[in-house]
């Protein structure tokens, strides 16, 4: 595979999602066919925005939801990749799978009240629908998500079986009661996950990107190793809104991997980078690929207080990353970029600064205890207002120009419309938060689309609908068959099974239970979306930690960061591979050297499950600082041992005590700091006291 990839031209961006991401594996379609397409998620995204308006009993929401999601999705998926070769080319037999796929889960949502009312009794005709129903689920989510996953629902459903429970109870369970497929899975990602991943789409459409890859350039680009460091900034950024490691892999990657080849990384080590960095974006406060809402919901701990706990293990994770790259540019002799080519921080954040605004809007509304989908309606509006205040500078400046201004100045003046509808319908009519910005935000498209000189931006507005939809369709499927995995546990007891199992076989062994619980979240976690990914982890392994006696909101953190590490962690290490194609290296050499650089992230999950301080939990303010200062010293010293390189190359006498003093020092508490420092003070001073000895080149 490797030697292929290295003989080939450069792929797209779009090819490479294609290739390494199933979600963007997608039927492409034009002309009249994509725009009925077009019209069909449209108008489902105006049904889920519809839904803030009317309330619908649980059941026909969530039932109805996902009959639509598998409607358009077979619409869309192909049955294999090369499919989707042919434009505008749907098979019969997707159009066939589409009707039969949607059809039971419409069938649920319009006769739910004597379904319920049969309860376990269910008749054969609720029977077929509910075989239809799952298997289809599970066609679809094959092509959307991967094959992983499946094993993972299918083995569930295999031990309902085996538990004794007959094909009549599990049928029941599981496709018609909330605590199955239509459970708290798809109800949180039909609730409030879905606006999550539209905004993401929107601040897409934005073009801040762009702006956090300039920027990241501003502040590093010019220092040793500098297109690298470039790539550990803007990931993390971008990470802030992207729930996928493959997408901000490609997307940063496209730009900062060739560029770290040019200046002298090796290309394993250029996509490594990539790939660790945009694996750890979703660790990234304050959004953390929507995680942070959905572990709040799930654990009832205050979203701000997840998102405070977050700060400390991402910065770590890429101060290590930092470090290592740094290390490694020294070692290598590598410069950074040209000054001439590095843009001015300060006039670029005065210029486009404005496009942080969404993300200031959605963290300080969560501050403030609104709804994950309030402050996630209000942080859209908000990107449409940026788009808003972006026409009306270009109208100003056009008016100033022309003397025939009649019809733009009517262009201009409809652009205040959608702000002045805003406040109307919140303050005039007295509705939700959230309802006044779906109401000013439909208004705005159609203002955009009824001005010569705005139509754009309202094509623009329509895509970023489109494609948050389409984001949102592998992340539902994924959610249906955590539903499964759920139900399951709920069912059999299993998760009273696992954790009477687990504790006596770890014998009050924290250590051993962590590593038992880290190896399931990895393997669970393999090609799965961060939130599904987040919520089978949730299910299956951390009430077992809450048991051994870890705190709720470490426990969580714990297994979250081990799902997502599933991303560059070999063999199924998508990140590392999608980083592969661009560097052209070799995918599995390219998986080992991201899980070296994102050690820290095998570490920092032990150290805070054993000293819960490190997530501020019952930390004083003392303890606060001596921690970041420490921690950050100490994974310093981890990253020039793992390179081998601190003022100058290491010898291996320097290397075990720097490596020890930083893991000392990472660990809160007075006498591990105060032997950590030492060792590492020890390092120091021999590593300037010893003349640099000449070093071989090349």
């Amino acid at each position: 595979m490797s030697e292929n990839r290295n003989t080939e031209n450069v792929k797209t961006a779009d090819e490479l999602l294609a290739e390494f991401d199933r979600e963007s594996n997608t039927r492409q379609f034009a002309g009249i066919p994509g725009k009925l397409l077009k019209v069909l998620f449209i108008a489902f995204a105006a049904f889920i925005f519809g839904t803030r308006f009317f309330t619908l009993p649980e059941q026909v929401r969530m039932s109805s939801f996902l009959g639509i999601i598998i409607f358009l999705g077979f619409l869309i998926y192909p049955l294999y990749k090369k499919q989707t070769a042919k434009r505008n080319f749907i098979p019969w037999y997707d159009i066939v799978f589409a009707i039969a796929g949607a059809t039971p889960y419409f069938y649920y949502a319009f006769n739910f009240r004597e379904i319920t009312n049969r309860a376990v009794a269910i008749n054969t005709l609720d029977k077929i629908m509910a075989v239809v129903g799952i298997l289809f689920l599970f066609e679809l989510c094959r092509r959307a998500v991967g094959i992983p996953i499946l094993f993972v629902a299918g083995g569930f459903i295999v031990y309902a079986f085996v538990y004794g429970k007959s094909l009549q109870s599990i049928l029941f369970n599981l496709f018609y009661t909330t605590n199955g497929i239509p459970g708290t899975p798809l109800n949180v990602c039909s609730t409030f996950i879905v606006f999550f991943i539209i905004l993401g789409s929107f601040l897409e459409k934005t073009g801040i990107g762009t702006f956090f890859v300039d920027l990241a350039n501003s502040i590093a680009g010019y220092a040793s190793g500098g297109p690298a460091k470039v790539a550990v900034i803007s990931s993390a950024l971008e990470g802030m809104y992207s729930g996928s490691s493959v997408a901000n892999t490609v997307g940063s990657g496209s730009v900062t991997i060739p560029v770290m080849k040019s200046i002298g990384y090796k290309p394993e080590f250029a996509a490594a980078v990539e790939a660790a960095a945009s694996t750890g974006g979703q660790i990234m406060p304050p959004i953390m690929g929507a995680a942070a809402f959905l572990m709040s919901e799930i654990t009832a701990i205050p979203y701000v207080t997840i998102a405070v706990a977050a700060i400390l293990p991402a910065v770590l994770y890429f101060t290590g990353i930092f470090f290592m790259i740094h290390f490694e540019a020294k070692k290598l002799g590598l410069k950074g970029l040209p000054k001439e080519s590095i843009p001015n921080f300060f006039k670029l954040f005065f210029r486009k600064g404005y496009l942080f605004l969404p993300i200031i809007m959605l963290v300080t509304l969560m501050a403030f205890n609104r709804t994950p989908a309030q402050s996630a309606c209000m942080a859209i509006l908000t990107t449409m207002f940026i788009m808003l205040a972006t026409d009306i500078v270009k109208m100003v400046k056009k008016l100033s120009k022309k003397e025939d201004i009649a019809s733009d100045v009517i262009d201009t003046l409809l652009l205040f419309v959608p702000v002045a509808a805003f406040f109307i319908a919140m303050f005039g009519f007295g509705m939700k938060m959230e309802n006044a910005a779906i109401i000013s935000g439909l208004i705005y498209i159609l203002v955009s689309f009824a001005g010569k000189q705005t139509k754009e931006s309202g094509r623009i507005a329509l895509d970023a609908l489109e494609g948050g939809i389409k984001n949102t369709m592998g992340v539902t499927l994924a959610c249906g068959l955590a539903g499964i995995v759920a139900g399951v546990i709920t069912m059999t007891s299993l998760g009273s099974t696992l954790i009477d199992l687990i504790v006596p076989i770890a014998h009050n062994n924290l250590f051993f239970a962590l590593f038992l619980t880290m190896l399931t979240c990895i393997v669970l976690g393999m090609g799965v979306p961060t939130t599904a990914n987040y919520l089978i982890m949730a299910t299956i392994t951390a009430p077992i930690l809450v048991k051994m006696g870890i705190p709720l909101l470490a426990a969580h953190m714990f297994v979250f960061y081990f799902g997502i590490v599933a991303d560059i962690t070999p063999p199924v290490a998508l990140a590392a591979y999608a980083g592969s194609a661009i560097a052209k290296s070799n995918p599995l050499k390219t998986g080992v050297t991201a899980t070296r650089l994102a050690l820290t992230a095998f570490i920092i999950p032990y150290i805070f499950a054993f000293n819960p301080k490190m997530l501020f939990i019952d930390a004083n303010a003392l303890d606060v600082v001596l921690i970041i200062v420490t921690s950050l010293i100490g994974i310093i010293a981890i990253s020039a041992g793992l390179e081998r390189f601190f003022l100058r190359k290491l010898e291996i006498y320097e290397v075990i005590p720097l490596l020890v003093g930083g893991l000392l020092m990472i660990y809160p508490g007075t006498l591990t700091d105060i032997i950590g420092i030492a060792l590492v003070a020890v390092v120091a001073v021999l590593q300037i006291a010893i003349k640099k000895k000449p070093e071989e080149k090349g």
